[in-house]
């Protein structure tokens, strides 16, 4: 039997061998069984954590603020309408072409870009999405205790982000090849999707997608184009979706099935879901010659589904190819029809500090925020913005509080290092540069910068112990993924 090493709805593999579904029952602890020896909430909360330090240092991660923002508003959606997606859920985007997703433990979902832009409706995307929820909400991670009771969380959550890279990188041998270091000698144990839990995980998935107000047929419909496109492909050459995903016959009829359970509902996409698509685009041309011909060319054909995400990514392909003067008219135009935008206000004060005017689009980020208080996108941008002109002491009351609701957040502790080092506190610099380290995977790093600031003779005992006492949980989660390497 080939060694396998499972993660996610989309069952990523470690093996090349196409994927057969398995009707064969497990021999294993049901992570949601407490009768068991499994793991506990916490533990599971602080192995997903330390799953994504491991995926931020390994993958390309989007740290653009509006995606980020508009991923997870989707996501959050849809734990809204999931009465069984209980606790934080935190979605995220991976620059990648691939047509996939993949849920790691903790509530961590990946979406990569190629699934966003080849969706052709955002209840499309949404049935993914949902899909992924429920195999976190039905405990279909880590499935055996046993798989990660023998190592430390830290490297058990790089031995679960192999499997990702493997996917990712298209190279599963990469993955077997990591997953052997990090299980240090250890018997791999597979765990498995079975053909239950997929059909759980539609079935709850659509069953979401209908209380979310999404399109509950957009599952089968996304399933049956897949289907079709697998017939293009040989079977060694398929997309990872597809690989990963079985689409058969007997799966997209049951979803239609099941979708008719629920009475059909036309949605309209968001222009979020629009916008957000064009600025993916914009971000995957090769040059900004090349994204400005293909909207000019789209615009004068009337070849696009939503006219005014169609002008938006003209306005940044325009910006990009420094045509400041034709962007603004375009932005001028998109912010008269909708002038609480979020994307639209961004936009317009980029443009202005790109056409020299940064005072100007300052203005314009700090009226935004002063409308939509503590809104992220905005905030980021307003940061950064002020660190430009020179008022690094006006970033940490803005960026501080946003903490609380995001303590992973590794962009805010960059912006926050860097203003309090351009205000003169050179510890406290240190300090956020260390937590920015560490939340991207930056081990070494992170205790270095703690240490710098531990040398700080002005410290306070209170400051000094809690400084200390951090460096002693890095240093010892940098020494344990050490030992598993020897």
């Amino acid at each position: 039997m080939a060694n396998r090493l499972l993660l996610g709805g989309l069952s990523l593999l470690l093996c090349q061998s196409p994927l057969a579904w398995s009707n064969e029952s497990l021999a294993l602890p049901d992570i949601g069984n407490p009768s068991g020896n499994v793991l506990s909430p916490a533990d599971e909360k602080r192995l997903g954590r330390a799953f994504m330090r491991s995926i931020r240092n390994s993958m390309p991660v989007i740290q653009d603020p509006l995606l980020s923002a508009y991923i997870q508003s989707l996501g959050e959606q849809l734990t809204r309408a999931n009465a069984d997606a209980t606790g934080s859920f935190e979605f995220f985007l991976i620059s990648q072409p691939q047509v996939n997703a993949f849920a790691g433990p903790g509530g961590h979902i990946g979406v990569y870009t190629g699934l966003v832009t080849t969706t052709e409706s955002e209840s499309e995307l949404a049935s993914v999405i949902a899909h992924e929820v429920a195999h976190v909400t039905q405990k279909h991670l880590v499935r055996t205790y046993d798989a990660v009771n023998s190592m430390s969380l830290p490297a058990a959550a790089v031995a679960i982000a192999a499997v990702v890279i493997g996917a990712a990188t298209k190279n599963p041998d990469v993955a077997v090849a990591a997953a052997t270091g990090i299980q240090a000698g250890m018997m791999q144990r597979e765990i498995n999707f079975t053909r239950s839990h997929e059909e759980e995980a539609d079935s709850i998935g659509i069953k979401t997608l209908a209380a979310a107000g999404f399109d509950p047929t957009a599952m089968p419909v996304f399933f049956s184009r897949m289907g079709k496109a697998s017939r293009l492909y040989d079977n060694g050459k398929l997309p990872e979706f597809l690989r990963s995903h079985p689409v058969t016959s007997n799966r997209i009829a049951d979803a239609y099935g099941r979708a008719d359970a629920f009475p059909y509902k036309q949605r309209s996409d968001s222009l979020a879901y629009h916008l957000a698509r064009e600025r993916l685009r914009v971000m995957a041309f090769n040059d900004a010659k090349e994204g400005i011909e293909f909207y000019s060319k789209a615009l004068e054909d009337g070849r696009y589904r939503n006219e005014e995400a169609q002008h938006y990514g003209y306005a940044l392909s325009l910006m990009a190819g420094r045509r400041y003067d034709q962007a603004q008219k375009i932005i001028a135009k998109l912010i008269e029809q909708r002038p609480d935008q979020i994307e639209y206000i961004v936009a317009k004060a980029e443009l202005d500090k790109l056409s020299g005017q940064p005072a100007q689009g300052i203005e314009i980020l700090k009226q935004g925020l002063n409308e939509h208080p503590a809104n992220y996108p905005i905030s980021i941008y307003y940061a950064q913005a002020l660190l430009d002109l020179g008022r690094p002491n006006e970033v940490k009351p803005l960026l501080e509080p946003l903490l609380s609701g995001r303590p992973d957040d590794s962009l805010l502790y960059k912006l926050l290092a860097q203003a309090a080092g351009d205000a003169g506190d050179k510890t406290q610099g240190h300090q956020y540069l260390a937590e920015y380290y560490y939340h991207t995977g930056a081990l070494k790093s992170a205790v270095i910068q703690l240490e710098i600031a531990l040398k700080d003779r002005t410290l306070d005992y209170y400051q000094s112990a809690k400084m200390a006492a951090r460096l002693k949980e890095i240093r010892a989660e940098k020494q344990d993924l050490e030992a598993r390497d020897r």
